[in-house]
């Protein structure tokens, strides 16, 4: 069974940093893309950043370009996704999924789960 589990999330100062971390089993890690995804209260779901897992590239989107980057370990099949200079509107709930055809196709993922981050002083 696949299984894809977020972590990491929690309440930050704006400004400040976190990692999530996206733990993947039950495929071959390798072979696949992972992104991130958040939905905030009110809003439709959002892409945030994919990573190819053969390769490390990566897609960001311009909303968190330059202050969110994602990462891979291989070995240890953990997908991150390291953000800084968070503001408020960072606020949602992320999740991890895969992500079809090199992060541009569908995702697959757990949307019932995630892990919340809320930016707040």
């Amino acid at each position: 069974e696949v299984q894809l589990v977020e972590s990491g999330g929690g309440l930050v100062r704006p400004g400040g940093s976190l990692r999530l971390s996206c733990a993947a089993s039950g495929l071959s890690f390798d072979d696949v893309a992972i992104g991130w995804f958040r939905k905030a209260p009110g809003k439709e779901r959002e892409g945030v950043s994919c990573i190819i897992n053969s390769d490390g590239s990566t897609l960001v989107a311009e909303a968190v370009k330059g202050r969110f980057t994602t990462s891979r370990d291989n070995d240890k099949k953990m997908v991150y996704l390291n953000m800084t200079s968070l503001k408020p509107e960072d606020t949602a709930v992320y999740y991890c999924a895969i992500v079809t055809k090199n992060c541009r196709g569908d995702a697959y993922g757990r949307w019932d789960q995630g892990t919340q981050v809320t930016v707040s002083s």
